[in-house]
């Protein structure tokens, strides 16, 4: 690359991590005392995936998805999961137009560039499957005819794993569609004496700005997805996931899909930190979220209190790390 060419893709990287950091302040106004678990879900937006925030009541799930949403200059909607919640519900039908003698299709809720899904595991097993086909591939067919989601487009879903009434496990299938999961936790001693004391005078949801066009965001994501990635990062990345497969704790591992989630995440995670190429220090940040969720450890395993976070922190122990990151 020439000296203009490299100082162009320098300017543009640092541009990124602008972007990023704005976003990531905007989204804080609201969601204070937790800039790591707010920066790895833009990080999952940029990645073009789908992210499922899992944790107890009260901890701002939904306040996260909602100002992630409101950050950004792009169509939004929220659908509420419940067990009599149809999927043309969330689809859309189509409807017999008496004047024209033909079918017209009325997309659902699920047809906007951010859609939160709040406690979708109160969904029924078949509502939850009418997202399997958007998820993976932007679009909804409805009586066969296809309908492409808006782009760019992701689900961010809630659920509640301690509340188990009334509630419907998600399918391993569903979980696989989700680039990331990750866990909000209470704030810190300090964090919640100062959400006391901002509550009457602090940002809402209704009064924070966008900080981005929908046209940036799409022009970030195609950005990201091109920064360099040298060959020892390929195999040590495919090497943590392969790892998944053959463990003695897990009955299924990770797949293909885990590696190609994991790339895409580690390339944005590079960039929003100004490097125009991953490192392995982006792999090892971002494999628990990534890839934890997809693998399903053994009853002996889960007996002993083995989770999936443990076998992916025993996976990143135990593959030797590139010396040479490829710059």
């Amino acid at each position: 690359m020439t000296e203009n060419g490299s100082m162009d893709a320098e300017a543009l990287v640092a541009r990124f991590a602008q972007m990023f950091a704005a976003l990531a302040g905007n989204v804080e106004r609201v969601v204070r005392g937790k800039r790591e678990k707010v920066e790895l879900a833009l990080v999952c937006l940029l990645a073009e995936g789908h992210l499922l925030v899992e944790d107890v009541p009260g901890v701002g799930k939904t306040t996260l998805a909602r100002a992630m949403s409101a950050s950004v200059d792009a169509k939004w909607t929220r659908i509420q999961f419940t067990p009599d919640l149809l999927p043309s519900d969330i689809t859309g039908v189509s409807i017999f137009n008496q004047g024209t003698s033909a079918f017209e299709f009325h997309p659902g809720p699920i047809f906007a560039n951010i859609a939160v899904a709040d406690e979708i595991n109160r969904g029924s097993p078949k509502t939850q499957s009418a997202l399997l086909e958007v998820m993976e591939e932007r679009r909804v067919s409805v009586e066969g005819a296809p309908h492409p989601v808006p782009r760019p487009f992701m689900v961010i879903a809630t659920q509640n794993p301690v509340d188990m009434d009334g509630t419907y496990p998600l399918p391993e299938a569903q979980l696989d569609r989700f680039l990331m999961r990750i866990s909000m936790g209470y704030p810190d001693h300090q964090a919640e004496v100062a959400l006391l004391a901002g509550a009457p005078t602090g940002a809402t949801l209704d009064q924070m700005p966008p900080v981005m066009a929908r046209e940036d965001l799409a022009r970030m994501i195609d950005f990201a997805q091109r920064l360099h990635v040298a060959p020892p990062l390929f195999d040590y990345l495919v090497r943590v996931v392969a790892a998944t497969r053959e463990h003695p704790d897990l009955r299924l591992g990770a797949s293909p899909r885990a590696s190609i989630a994991l790339l895409r995440a580690a390339r944005v995670r590079a960039a929003a930190a100004g490097r125009s190429y991953i490192v392995p220090e982006d792999v090892k940040a971002l494999a628990v979220p990534v890839i934890a969720h997809r693998l399903i450890v053994t009853p002996e395993a889960e007996l002993r209190g083995r989770t999936g976070a443990d076998v992916v922190g025993e996976a990143l122990r135990n593959v030797p790390t590139p010396q040479a990151a490829g710059v």
